[in-house]
């Protein structure tokens, strides 16, 4: 029974590690804002994005994209 337990307890501890590092959501939101930023300027298409808005660094990252993909596409536009 103890080595049940203690396999059961490893695998939480190993599992509870998992899980997106805040670069990662930072640049999943950048890249979903730039996206949408960029086609909706552009009047492309429609951008479906993850919309985690309660995450911070998603939320930071999605703002930062999508000035970035705005300004990326007024500047083609200029051309």
């Amino acid at each position: 029974m103890k080595s049940y337990f203690a396999i059961i307890a490893s695998a939480i501890a190993a599992l509870s590690g998992c899980g997106e590092s805040a670069d990662a959501r930072y640049d999943a939101g950048y890249s979903d804002g730039y996206a949408e930023g960029y086609n909706t300027t552009l009047r492309i298409r429609a951008t479906m994005v993850r919309g985690d808005w309660n995450d911070k660094e998603y939320s930071r990252g999605y703002g930062d994209g999508r000035s970035q993909g705005v300004s990326d596409a007024l500047a083609k536009k200029d051309r």
